[in-house]
């Protein structure tokens, strides 16, 4: 865990490349209060509208952010969108690019954000991956829509729920049984 400040974060450990910049924040710090004391980022979740703007506020001038991140409206999706043309908040659960100093981001609780980018650094995206978009093809999608041989990619897994603590109901192994019984 490093902290940044005010801002607590994982840093990933991976061989990206020095101008590939990754990190998934954690809760603590932030202006948000009560049920969602600390640093909540996600403006769909009932917290006051000032307070996550706060949140993103710090996030910018703390990470030195060179721009502010493409905030997405997740769906539990497979659609995946080129960061720099998606002009808004926009259903998808993914975002790419290719240009430097465009920040993608997704937000999660406990489903997984996947980080990835070519060995060159010259493409990056930021996947929200949830049982729903996993069966719908998340992964898939954005590994397409990178273009670049799949041996080409790295790939960061982040923090998300565990078998420990969570327990699927048998409607999630049914859709992927049926998707792929072998």
């Amino acid at each position: 865990m490093t902290d940044t400040g005010a801002i607590d974060c994982i840093r990933p450990d991976w061989p990206a490349p020095p101008r590939v910049h990754a990190l998934t924040t954690l809760r603590s710090g932030g202006c948000s209060r009560g049920n969602f004391a600390g640093f909540n980022l996600a403006a769909h979740t009932g917290d006051a509208a000032d307070a996550v703007a706060a949140n993103r506020c710090l996030l910018r001038q703390k990470l030195q952010l060179p721009s502010e991140p493409v905030w997405l409206s997740q769906v539990h999706g497979n659609r995946v969108l080129r960061a720099e043309l998606a002009g808004g908040l926009t259903d998808a659960d993914g975002s790419w690019s290719t240009t430097a100093g465009v920040v993608c981001a997704v937000l999660t609780a406990d489903c997984l954000p996947l980080l990835l980018c070519d060995r060159a650094g010259s493409r990056v995206a930021a996947i929200h991956a949830g049982w729903r978009g996993l069966h719908r093809g998340i992964i898939a999608a954005a590994v397409a829509t990178l273009a670049v041989p799949a041996r080409d990619l790295l790939v960061w897994l982040g923090p998300a729920i565990g078998a420990d603590v969570f327990e699927v109901g048998g409607e999630v192994y049914d859709a992927f049984v049926q998707k792929n019984p072998a």
